[in-house]
């Protein structure tokens, strides 16, 4: 439900913020694929964690925010985020965190 380099962060954005486009997750997101970020959120809404909600203008316009299920995951993800930084110093020698884990410190 939460496998993979690239869910914890989107529902640790999503708790962040609540709501988000496709356009502002590439932003936050600068070293994911579109089609990885794609198939990832696909996956999640599948999974029951967020709702997809299409709204008919020009241009499309479709924003992301959790559902219940995916609030529930809300203490996990913000103390896994907060172990990591806590134990940074820990982390073997010249371990390079990925952009998008600086942006959740």
């Amino acid at each position: 439900m939460i496998d993979g380099k690239w869910k914890g962060v989107i529902l640790f954005l999503l708790m962040e913020k609540e709501v988000m486009r496709f356009n502002e997750f590439q932003k936050a997101l600068p070293d994911i694929t579109q089609r990885i970020l794609t198939a990832q959120l696909r996956s999640m809404e599948a999974d029951g964690l967020i709702v997809r909600t299409v709204y008919p203008v020009v241009p499309p316009k479709v924003e992301y925010q959790l559902t219940v299920l995916g609030v529930s995951l809300s203490p996990v993800v913000k103390s896994l985020a907060r172990w990591g930084n806590e134990n940074k110093t820990l982390w073997p020698k010249g371990f390079k965190r990925d952009s998008h884990l600086q942006q959740a410190g």
